[in-house]
């Protein structure tokens, strides 16, 4: 897709969200692996042959396929772990979440736990895009408020870091 010589442009400085088309190939990997687990919440299977399904030559060309095979499996074998988690970060049972905002918890849980090297906003800021993307009306807002929680419990200490580094700033 090329853009239009005659289309308007941001002003200096101003922050644009990104057309999905400008999105990077990690956010990608996201979308796909939380079709994959929305799939796999309601039918079950291998993380593999699932991997296999969703992975045409259009999606392989867009995506981190490294990454999306492994979130999409870690994050399959550890939800019972993911579950247990964030059950106390949940104002009602786990069963009672829809497919799309369970799905977006378990994976964005899995980065949370596991990829400490992706900092604890990003996890977040994409688990929140996956919910516009794909939830509900108002399924983000809840995403984003359990996952807050999650966070400072797994990450405080980055999100201590985090705070500090303001409080420097602002002096």
């Amino acid at each position: 897709m090329t853009m239009s010589s005659n289309a308007p442009a941001a002003p200096a400085g101003a922050a644009r969200r990104p057309r999905a088309t400008e999105r990077g190939a990690r956010y990608h990997a996201r979308a796909l692996a939380l079709q994959g687990l929305y799939g796999w919440l309601l039918a079950g299977g291998q993380a593999t042959a699932i991997a296999t399904q969703l992975l045409t030559a259009e999606q392989r060309a867009k995506v981190d396929v490294d990454y999306f095979q492994e979130i999409l499996a870690a994050t399959i074998e550890a939800a019972q772990e993911l579950r247990a988690e964030l059950a106390d970060c949940l104002d009602r049972p786990v069963a009672a979440l829809s497919p799309v905002e369970h799905a977006v918890l378990l994976l964005a849980g899995y980065e949370l736990k596991y990829r400490p090297e992706i900092p604890y906003r990003v996890s977040i800021n994409e688990a929140i895009e996956l919910a516009k993307s794909f939830g509900g009306t108002d399924g983000f807002r809840y995403v984003n408020g359990v996952l807050d929680k999650l966070a400072a419990r797994l990450r405080s200490v980055e999100i201590a870091a985090a705070g500090a580094d303001r409080g420097r700033r602002a002096d």
